[in-house]
């Protein structure tokens, strides 16, 4: 049996673009594709912090260094310019597979800087 995990996260990313004639998907950095291990035409989930909206959309290639992050198509709707957003991409996972993987995690600044990467979530404390 295979189960969804997630691979990998762009976590609080800023919308930089939205638009809406451009073919549908998510342009997004080429470093940031290379740092997370996300890939061209990659199916993404991506959550709008900013609004609440969550839909899934694809990834294509930003210039490397840009810090493109551009909402593209029907998605241009659902994000403005400046949005603080978090883009994840799963994967389906044997158990012996699913023991042993750690997600790519990357965090991100206002201005879609790299703050720091990691492959573990710390445990939520009660409050």
């Amino acid at each position: 049996m295979l189960s969804n995990f997630l691979k990998a996260k762009l976590h609080m990313a800023s919308v930089t673009q939205a638009e809406l004639w451009y073919d549908g998907s998510c342009a997004i950095d080429a470093d940031m594709l290379a740092l997370s291990g996300m890939r061209e035409f990659e199916q993404i989930d991506i959550y709008n912090v900013t609004n609440g909206e969550r839909f899934t959309t694809y990834v294509i290639v930003a210039e490397a260094g840009s810090g493109i992050i551009s909402i593209n198509g029907a998605a241009a709707r659902k994000c403005q310019v400046g949005d603080r957003i978090i883009i994840a991409t799963y994967g389906q996972f044997s158990e012996a597979e699913a023991a042993v993987h750690k997600p790519k995690l990357v965090y991100l600044n206002q201005d879609n800087s790299v703050e720091r990467s990691s492959n573990t979530i710390a445990v939520q404390l009660a409050g």
